[in-house]
């Protein structure tokens, strides 16, 4: 799980600046997830298997009316299948509260002044913060594998000490 970590930034950075969750990402959560549920035994494999499923299949009615991407509904299995009962919990809770935390900033984000055009050449947190404001401006789509990444990162770190 080490390597979910930096999976996750990449994620996260990712969709913030084109929208888009990676498949490999997923694939590769998934694969990660699977050899470390392994290791733990069958039963717990099972287990996670099984929320994952149902993780699942309980957001397919919410990516069908389009109030979620289909790309976090995959995150969101991937990450449940590397984690034991108590850590898929523990991200669904930290998920809704960093989507929480994410529409309040760009609720606040609507009441600054327009972005200025970013100049040609300037870095690429630069250019992606122009974009955003852009969005935010146009009342576009939230960045969501931002709140999952965040989540999952809090899963997996409270599951170190536990």
């Amino acid at each position: 799980m080490v390597l979910t970590l930096p999976l996750l930034a990449c994620l996260a950075w990712r969709d913030l600046a084109t929208r888009i969750i990676p498949n490999w990402i997923c694939v590769t959560l998934a694969a990660s997830g699977l050899v470390v549920r392994t290791l733990h035994g069958l039963e717990a494999l099972a287990v996670s298997a099984g929320l994952a499923t149902l993780v699942l299949l309980a957001f397919l009615p919410i990516h069908a009316r389009g109030m979620l991407g289909g790309g976090d509904i995959k995150l969101l299995a991937a990450l449940a299948l590397g984690l034991p009962a108590g850590g898929t919990y523990r991200l669904m809770v930290a998920t809704a509260l960093a989507g929480g935390a994410l529409v309040l900033l760009h609720l606040a984000l609507r009441r600054l002044p327009p972005p200025a055009c970013c100049p040609p050449g300037a870095a690429a947190p630069r250019r992606v913060w122009t974009i955003e404001r852009w969005r935010v401006r146009r009342k576009g789509s939230l960045p969501y594998g931002v709140a999952i990444a965040c989540g999952g990162a809090w899963a997996i770190l409270s599951d170190w000490g536990a």
